[in-house]
C-alpha cells in the first residue's frame, strides 16, 4: 500500500513538472516578442552611461525588474483566483498596447526625418559632455527610467503568461509565472549585459597583435551597431504578430475566420495565413491606437510634436 502510494505521487509529480515545462515553453514563445524589444530597449537605456559604469547600471536595472515582477506575479494569480474574467480584457489591453508601441515605432521612422535624428542624438551628447551635469544623478535618472519601463513590458508578459496557463490548476500557475518571471528576467539582462560589452570586447581584440584577433575585433565593431537595429526590427514584427495575435484570439469570430482561411489555404500557405494574418491585425490595430492617443494628446494639448 505505502509503495504503491509513493509510486502514485511521483507520477503525479512527473505529471506537474511535464506540464509546467509544457506551459513554460508555450509561454516562453508567446512572450517572444516582448522579448525582442525588451533586449533592444535595455540596450539603449545604458547609452551615455561610462564604460565602466555599464554593467553596474544594468544589474541595478535587473534588481529593479526583479522587484517589479515580485510585484507582477502575486497580482496575476490575485486576478486568477478571485477575478478570472478579467483575464481576457486585460490581455486584450495587453496585446493592443504592443501593437501601440510596434507603429509607433513605425509611424516615428517614416515620420521623422534622418537629419531630426541625428541633431537630436548630437543634443544628448552635448549634454553629457556639459561639466555641470551631475553624472550621479544621470546615472540614477536613467536606472529610474529603465525601471519604469521595464514594469510595463514585464507587465506584458506577465499578463500574456497568466493567459496561457488561465485553465491550469493553481500551483501549476504559480510555478509557471515565476518560472517566467525568473527566466525573462536572467535571460534578457544576462543578454543585456553580453551586448552593452560587445563594443569593448570589439575594441579590446583588435589591439591584439595577432591579425586573426583584430580582424574579428573590427568585424565585432562593425556588426554591434547592426545587432541592435536587427533586435529593434525583429522586436517591433515580433509585437504586431504576438500582439495580433492576442487580439484575434480574443475575437471568436475573426479567430474562427482566420482558421477557415487557413484551412482553405492548403498545407504550404496554410502555415503562412495565421501569421499573415496575426501581422495585418496588429498593424491595423497600432494604427488605430496611435490615432486614439494622438488624438486625446492634442485635445488636452500635450502632444508637441505631432506632425
Amino acid at each position: 500500500m505505502a509503495g504503491s502510494s509513493l509510486l502514485a505521487l511521483i507520477d503525479d509529480i512527473a505529471t506537474v513538472l511535464d506540464d509546467v515545462a509544457v506551459l513554460t515553453k508555450v509561454a516562453a514563445k508567446k512572450t517572444a516578442g516582448v522579448l525582442g524589444d525588451d533586449l533592444a530597449l535595455n540596450a539603449q537605456q545604458v547609452t551615455g552611461v561610462t564604460p565602466e559604469r555599464e554593467l553596474p547600471v544594468v544589474l541595478a536595472v535587473a534588481k529593479g525588474s526583479m522587484i517589479n515582477k515580485a510585484i507582477l506575479v502575486p497580482a496575476a494569480l490575485a486576478i486568477s483566483a478571485f477575478v478570472p474574467v478579467a483575464i481576457t480584457p486585460l490581455l486584450m489591453i495587453g496585446g493592443a498596447f504592443l501593437c501601440y508601441e510596434g507603429f509607433e515605432k513605425v509611424a516615428h521612422k517614416v515620420l521623422h526625418s534622418k537629419h531630426e535624428d541625428e541633431a537630436h542624438h548630437a543634443e544628448r551628447v552635448h549634454a553629457l559632455t556639459d561639466p555641470k551635469i551631475d553624472l550621479v544623478e544621470f546615472e540614477k535618472d536613467k536606472i529610474k527610467g529603465a525601471v519604469r519601463t521595464d514594469f510595463i513590458l514585464s507587465a506584458e508578459i506577465i499578463a500574456i503568461t497568466l493567459g496561457t496557463v488561465a485553465a491550469s490548476p493553481f500551483g501549476t500557475q504559480v510555478a509557471v509565472l515565476t518560472g517566467i518571471a525568473l527566466l525573462m528576467t536572467v535571460g534578457v539582462y544576462g543578454l543585456v549585459a553580453g551586448i552593452v560589452k560587445l563594443d569593448d570586447a570589439g575594441l579590446h581584440l583588435s589591439r591584439q597583435g595577432d591579425p586573426l584577433q583584430q580582424s574579428l575585433g573590427r568585424g565585432i565593431l562593425k556588426a554591434a551597431p547592426w545587432l541592435m537595429k536587427g533586435l529593434s526590427v525583429a522586436g517591433t514584427a515580433a509585437m504586431f504578430l504576438v500582439g495580433g495575435g492576442i487580439l484575434t484570439h480574443g475575437v471568436p469570430w475573426l479567430h474562427h475566420r482566420i482558421e477557415d482561411m487557413t484551412h482553405g489555404a492548403g498545407p504550404v500557405l496554410g502555415a503562412v495565413v495565421p501569421s499573415l494574418a496575426n501581422a495585418v491585425v496588429g498593424v491595423a490595430a497600432g494604427a488605430v491606437v496611435l490615432g486614439v492617443v494622438t488624438a486625446v494628446k492634442r485635445a488636452l494639448g500635450r502632444d508637441k510634436h505631432a506632425p
